[in-house]
């Protein structure tokens, strides 16, 4: 220290010599000078800091300011006071702007505003700043001294680094002057070292070029196509180097390479039909989920997991990003990853154009391939003996519940199977398109429609495979769609062979294997390799080449084979089971369920719309099925109409009524009803509907006709009108009767009134019109018929009703004019629980408000139809009466003037009736209910005691034994009638013939006795006892019926005479007020 600031320091002065000794000018008074520039005191201790003011050193006893200076030297702490008594006294010497002139000129200022009374106080803090920087440098001297060798250090290496520089400087300049001299050896060495370099980079590439056909192959084999298209285009662009154009051996590797480009475009388009068209193993897991999803037959397929949907699959492909190849891991695992692996391989490759018009092309004998491969699986899965119906029916079984499900399950198993492929292929074709678009954006190519193909292909493919499957289990045309389990060629249309067409060629039925074949084929293969050289290629490995185009002909054979072996005409496929439009509601659920999936695969803004994806279902609907339909419903009607037992009591009539029907009407019924629950499973169509209801009108027709077939009379000649029996005449003929009849039937209770009014206008009617045999049914199974048909139409009215369902779905096909609604009435079938179950809910027959109309029209036919039989039946037992009663009081039959032998037996006539009433009630009581059978009985007891008393003058002449005869007969029939009719009594008869055997006088005095009790009020006869005036009156003329009989003119004037007087009393008594 003492040597770095020399004698200045040891002066006092502290300014070295520039410090003057007497000749300072002192304003101040004593002292100055030696405080100034006089030597300083050595002191032990710093000088303690001039004090502060108590408003200034506040700041500097704070907690913070002591907690700092706790850690400081007193040196330190003394040079911040320092600071701090600066800051405060003197702030203007510590900015950054401060004069110094200007605050010395303050100082010596000895005016008001001059600071010269400061001056001390600025030489005080002056001086203990210059004892405060002593005291620092006696404290850190080492530091100092430390730096300053350090110094001297950097500044000699500075210095020889200084002398390096210019000696580099110096060479470099040198080596300039030296490199600008010119020398011809150094050139030719150059120029033969650059040759040597060239040479041996041709040597490598040809070293690389020599490994390119093991590399290839070994990708290929590995599957890594697009490092084989790399390795194959690199080694393609070396070839073409100028260098390598004279080198001869290299043209067989320029062959091979052509041959290599064009041999894996055509692996490449394999593979990517391989797991376009799921022929990989690694594509079956997926169509196998979709159809075992969809209600496949589960079995037939192992557990797998869970099916991711497709639309997520696609969310998670980044087709952005060009493919990478990840050398780890099986890249045929992944069916998408791969299918977009191919398509960028043939981009690179240049050929990706072509494949897609290969696909196209393709895609038809593919999509049979499928659909054959497929039906010949189902037919192994399920047993022929099994799927119901294996005869020629033409479709017209009606199939129970064990043969309906057994064909749905094989319906259903190849539908799920077959859509379960559709739908894969088509999330193929849907990732191959994405795959080029993402291409075509990345390259910059806009909207390269060649490229990105057209989903309206496949569609159509696919429209015609399903458009062929309806038509194969729906239509029954014998020329094309005939069931068989052996098909036969050349069938026409109406069923005969057709001669020229049965030795037509069939490639199916050639020996690919005989000699001829052979030959030709080598034939025409050489041909084609002469006409068209690269043609038929062939590669490094044609064994394996061979077997591998061998193995696609002989499967695209066996595809083509079986299928047109189990067709019988193009464009259809082997029936697995029996063609029937009862199929439509199999084969529709599934097929509207895959439709919407469809949809959701179909990529948007493609020229496919996805509304359009079941219009083709549309016209099928209109222009074949509806045809077939009414074509299978009027056969199977015919059916049920032509069949010899259709009028016949149904055996099982238990299991479907509570009374018996006709097996006929059961069968009508199972027709009607399959109908509708088909009906249930397609779109609603009015015009459908339309033709059960046609079909029920034929059969109430046919019923009608079969009715007035059983009550009509037998004509004997084929010409004359035919005419009704009298009962069906008055049943269906309006009249009284018949009017008095349906308001009996449909009173609540049946009315007494009216039973008495139908008695007496029947009795009229008979008696205007003599009943005849020919008027009565004498046949008993007519009986039972009419009975059958009665509880068959009233049954089929019923049940019918139950089918009876409106519709706010309007469409009619039969009218084009109405506005349809096809989206709507698709979207609402689309119910996969359809598609998997057979409906066992409610049948029901859809209709609209204009179709309901005929529908209830037909109902109500059929109900006022079995009215009809009903009235039929109910005057017939009456008819038969009235004719058995009218020929037993006839005198011609039954004479009523007898001997006088006792009478023990009644008339053969009367025993016969009550047979006969017996017999039918049997039959009424076996088919008919309660209530029928009540309005058929009751009336049968007044129906023949009014007859027996207002006819009773047919009877004349008759004697006592007559009347006993009489008698007798009326006790049979009481006694009958009481095992038919309950409470019967024919009393009233009886006491009217009673009164004949008591004579004409008791009869007058019964009527005067009468009279005189009417008179005394003693309340009305019983109506046993009651008979009007002209009862009486024929009963006195029935007394005297034998005597006017009599030859003898005499007596019968006397009877005459007699008879006058008691018809003139009895008239007297009856009618005197």
């Amino acid at each position: 220290m003492s040597n770095r600031y020399g004698g200045s320091y040891r002066n006092g002065n502290g300014y070295g010599s520039a410090g003057r000794n007497g000749e300072e000018y002192d304003p101040f008074g004593d002292g100055y000078a030696s405080d100034r520039y006089g030597t300083p005191p050595q002191q032990l201790n710093p000088r303690r800091p001039p004090a502060l003011e108590p408003g200034r050193s506040t700041g500097y006893s704070s907690p913070v300011s002591r907690a700092q200076r706790a850690n400081e030297t007193s040196a330190e702490r003394q040079i911040a006071q320092v600071l701090e008594l600066i800051k405060s006294e003197w702030p203007a010497m510590i900015q950054d702007d401060c004069i110094p002139v200007s605050l010395a000129l303050q100082l010596l200022d000895n005016s008001s505003v001059g600071r010269a009374h400061e001056y001390r106080g600025f030489k005080k803090t002056h001086q203990y700043l210059q004892d405060s920087l002593k005291n620092i440098v006696h404290e850190h001297h080492q530091g100092f001294n430390s730096s300053i060798g350090t110094f001297h250090k950097i500044q000699g290496s500075i210095q020889s680094s200084q002398k390096r520089v210019r000696a580099l400087k110096d060479s470099l300049a040198a080596s300039r002057t030296s490199l600008c001299a010119t020398d011809p050896e150094l050139k030719k060495l150059y120029k033969t070292s650059q040759m040597y370099d060239d040479v041996l980079q041709t040597l490598n590439e040809l070293e690389d070029l020599r490994t390119v056909p093991d590399q290839l192959e070994a990708r290929i084999s590995e599957k890594r196509f697009l490092t084989a298209v790399e390795v194959l285009q690199n080694a393609r662009r070396k070839l073409r180097k100028p260098e390598l154009d004279g080198i001869g051996a290299l043209s067989d590797l320029r062959s091979y390479l052509s041959n290599q480009e064009t041999a894996l475009m055509d692996i490449l388009v394999e593979e990517l039909h391989e797991h376009l068209y799921l022929k990989s193993p690694y594509c079956q897991e997926r169509w196998q989920n979709l159809a075992k999803h969809q209600g496949a037959y589960n079995e037939n397929y192992s557990d797998s997991g869970v099916l991711t949907p497709f639309h997520l699959v696609l969310d998670t492909m980044d087709l952005d990003q060009p493919v990478t190849e990840d050398p780890a891991k099986n890249p045929e695992a992944d069916t998408f990853y791969y299918v977009t692996l191919v398509v960028e391989s043939l981009n690179k490759l240049g050929r990706l154009e072509r494949v897609v018009d290969t696909l196209k092309q393709r895609l038809p004998v593919e999509l049979f391939s499928i659909v054959n491969e497929t039906i010949n699986e189902v037919d192994q899965r399920h047993p022929s003996s099994l799927r119901g119906g294996s005869g020629n029916t033409q479709g017209l079984n009606l199939y129970g519940s064990r043969e309906t499900q057994m064909r749905a399950d094989v319906i259903y198993d190849l539908l799920w199977t077959l859509y379960g492929k559709f739908e894969a292929i088509a999330e193929g074709h849907r990732v191959f398109h994405e795959a080029i678009k993402a291409l075509v954006r990345r390259e910059g190519g806009g909207s390269n429609s060649a490229l990105l193909g057209s989903f309206k292909e496949l569609w159509n493919l696919y429209q015609n495979e399903i458009r062929s499957l309806l038509h194969n289990y729906v239509t029954t045309d014998a020329d094309v769609y005939q069931f068989n389990s052996s098909p036969r060629q050349g069938a026409m249309l109406n069923g005969n062979k057709d001669a020229s067409r049965e030795h037509l060629f069939k490639f199916s039925e050639a020996d690919p294997k005989s000699v001829e074949m052979t030959t030709e084929y080598e034939a025409l293969d050489s041909i084609i390799r002469a006409a068209v050289p690269g043609l038929t290629s062939t590669s490094r490995k044609p064994q394996a080449s061979d077997k591998k185009s061998s193995a696609g002909r002989e499967s695209r054979k066996s595809a083509y084979s079986g299928g047109f072996d189990s067709r019988n005409s193009p464009g259809s496929y082997k029936s697995l089971v029996e063609p029937s439009v009862f199929n439509m509601s199999l084969l529709l659920p599934p097929t509207l369920v895959f439709l919407q999936r469809l949809k959701a695969i179909v990529p948007p803004g493609s020229d496919l719309a996805a509304s359009s994806l079941t219009s083709f279902l549309d016209n099928f609907l209109v222009n074949v099925f509806q045809p077939q339909l009414d074509e299978t419903l009027s056969k199977l009607s015919d059916n049920v109409f032509g069949e010899v037992d259709s009028f016949q009591q149904d055996p099982g009539w238990a299991l479907v009524a509570r009374r018996p029907v006709f097996k006929g009407t059961t069968a009508f019924f199972a027709v009607i009803t399959a109908f509708c629950r088909m009906l249930g499973t397609i779109p609603h169509d009015q015009a459908l509907s339309s033709l059960i209801i046609s079909q029920m009108a034929r059969y109430y027709e046919r019923c009608f006709a079969w009715f007035k077939s059983l009550v009509a009379k037998a004509q004997e000649a084929s010409t004359a009108p035919q005419s009704l029996r009298y009962s069906a005449e008055l049943a269906v003929g309006d009249g009284d009767i018949q009017e008095t009849i349906k308001k009996l039937w449909t009173s609540d209770n049946l009315d007494r009134d009216l039973i008495e009014k139908e008695v007496g206008l029947l009795i009229v009617h008979a008696n205007e019109r003599s009943l005849e045999p020919s008027d009565i049914i004498q046949d008993r199974d007519v009986i039972s018929s009419l009975c059958l048909l009665y509880t068959s139409m009233k049954w089929l009215s019923v049940r019918i009703l139950g089918l009876r369902h409106i519709t706010r779905f309007d469409t009619d096909s039969s009218q084009p004019t109405l506005p349809k609604n096809q989206k709507r009435r698709w979207t609402l079938l689309n119910d996969p629980n359809k598609a998997n179950n057979e409906q066992q809910g409610p049948v029901y027959l859809p209709m609209t408000q204009e179709t309901v109309q005929s529908f209830d029209n037909i109902v109500s036919s059929f109900e006022e139809f079995a009215g009809t039989v009903l009235l039929t039946l109910h005057m017939e037992i009456r008819c038969r009466i009235v004719q058995s009663l009218s020929v037993a009081l006839s005198p011609k039959t039954a004479p009523y003037v007898l001997g006088d032998q006792e009478i023990k037996e009644p008339d053969p006539q009367i025993l016969s009736l009550n047979s006969e009433l017996v017999a039918y009630d049997e039959t009424v009581v076996r088919y008919l209910r309660e209530r029928e059978i009540a309005f058929v009985r009751t009336g049968l007891g007044l129906l023949i005691n009014t007859y027996l008393v207002s006819n009773a003058l047919a009877t004349q002449p008759m004697n006592m034994r007559g009347c006993e005869r009489m008698q007798l007969n009326i006790l049979v029939l009481q006694q009958n009638l009481k095992n038919i009719e309950e409470g019967v009594d024919l009393a009233r008869a009886a006491n009217y013939y009673g009164l004949f055997q008591e004579g004409p006088d008791r009869i007058v005095e019964k009527a005067k006795r009468d009279k005189e009790r009417e008179a005394e009020g003693s309340g009305p006869l019983p109506e046993a006892e009651k008979f009007t005036y002209d009862e009486l009156k024929a009963l006195v003329e029935l007394c005297y019926s034998e005597q006017l009989a009599d030859p003898e003119r005499g007596v019968a004037a006397a009877a005459k005479r007699q008879m006058g007087e008691k018809v003139l009393a009895l008239s007297e008594h009856m009618w005197q007020s």
